[in-house]
């Protein structure tokens, strides 16, 4: 539940970038984005540590090579959707995007940790990215299929997954879920810096605002409930419960932004429902009770 009210969140951010800053860079909203997120991910991690003063170890070297690995893979994404998003349009691109994240994450943890993902998993990913594929399709007829756009939107998907499985990585390794996050994001913020200078930041009073509750809905809270589920989670599940994400974004673009559903994108939009039914009902392992004599 903490992971998809996570998803919830992230999708959130088409609709908020619509309504308060549809005129700004997109590479200065991700950019502020992640400055404005990281930062108070990284307070919010710092903070403990500050109060426990001199009791604090440092982290060892493959641990701080993990963090710099996950905040490339944050960097990475933005620059990576906005051109998949550019290229083949919105909907190709984020449903690209997001479908792929759950496929490459399974197959790098089982390259990685040699584990296989589990039946079920796979039953509900194989559900939910055919119901993300056919929104593609209903959605984007009229989109250009670029292969470098493609390209770049399954490059977005494997860095959020490079994200998911290192955060998993530091939990598995004793680190807390703000800890986590805020170590990953406070160096992705400081990455992000470069990019603003550039970008620079989305101007006037309802940028200042999308950038404001993208940095402190979409990515901190977001991610401190995504990492905190994950805990309880492998990588994969996570990731997989997380394509609640254009589910969410496509709700919002029905009841806010006023556009329509199509016959088949409402029966892509069951199946994305249902894939995500099966991943996030509880299993059922009730220990079985001792007979009593009479």
């Amino acid at each position: 539940m903490l992971v998809l009210l996570a998803a919830v969140c992230f999708g959130s951010t088409g609709t908020a970038v619509a309504l308060g800053a549809s005129g700004s860079s997109p590479l200065a909203v991700g950019a502020a984005r992640i400055a404005v997120g990281g930062a108070l991910l990284a307070a919010v991690a710092a903070w403990p540590l500050l109060r426990r003063g001199s009791g604090v170890t440092a982290p060892s070297a493959r641990l701080v090579g993990v963090v710099v690995v996950g905040a490339v893979g944050v960097v990475a994404y933005q620059p990576l959707f906005f051109a998949g998003t550019r290229t083949n349009g919105v909907a190709v691109g984020t449903v690209v995007a997001l479908g792929s994240a759950p496929l490459v994450t399974g197959l790098l943890a089982w390259v990685l940790t040699g584990v296989r993902p589990g039946r079920r998993w796979t039953a509900a990913t194989a559900v939910a990215v055919v119901g993300l594929a056919l929104l593609a399709v209903s959605a984007g007829e009229d989109a250009a299929a670029s292969p470098l756009g493609l390209l770049a939107s399954v490059g977005a998907g494997a860095s959020y997954s490079v994200f998911a499985l290192v955060t998993k990585r530091l939990l598995d390794a004793g680190w807390g879920p703000t800890g986590s996050v805020g170590a990953v994001f406070g160096l992705a913020a400081v990455l992000s810096v470069p990019v603003l200078l550039v970008t620079g930041v989305p101007a006037g009073a309802g940028g200042l605002a999308v950038a404001l509750w993208l940095g402190v809905v979409t990515t901190a809270l977001a991610y401190v409930l995504f990492s905190t589920g994950l805990r309880e989670l492998t990588a994969p599940t996570a990731a997989t419960l997380t394509l609640a994400e254009p589910l969410t974004a496509t709700l919002l673009g029905l009841l806010v932004l006023g556009e329509h559903l199509t016959a088949a994108q409402a029966a892509a939009l069951l199946l994305v429902a249902t894939g995500l039914a099966v991943l996030a009902a509880p299993t059922s392992r009730r220990p079985r009770r001792a007979r009593v004599p009479a």
